[in-house]
């Protein structure tokens, strides 16, 4: 099994935080972030990489945190200041270690709404 398990969706207020996770089933030296708004184009949101580079888009950069915890094979998304613009089902792709192409988790859904 190499698909990828996304946790931590839901509903919150905007202004608020969330804090996705997004595990591994091996090793891997890219994992990204993207997220689907409904009637939208899945969009990127950010990366890591094995080394620790974090890129991030211009939408949610200085927002959002994307890191990783090597010995859980884990990466997280800090989300803070959502915005109602950040509802979206959000996507992870893993990159592993000696295996083609990218895994993708099924979504957790973000829902920003007062």
């Amino acid at each position: 099994q190499v698909q990828p398990v996304e946790s931590g969706g839901g509903l919150v207020q905007p202004g608020g935080s969330l804090r996705l996770s997004c595990t591994a089933s091996g090793s891997f030296f890219r994992m990204a972030w993207y997220r689907q708004a409904p009637g939208k184009q899945r969009e990127w949101v950010a990366t890591i990489l094995t080394g620790g580079t974090k890129n991030y888009a211009d939408s949610v950069r200085g927002r959002f945190t994307i890191s990783r915890d090597n010995a859980k094979n884990t990466v997280n998304l800090q989300m803070n200041s959502l915005k109602p613009e950040d509802t979206a089902v959000y996507y992870c792709s893993v990159d592993y270690i000696g295996r083609p192409g990218s895994s993708w988790g099924q979504g957790t859904q973000v829902t920003v709404s007062s």
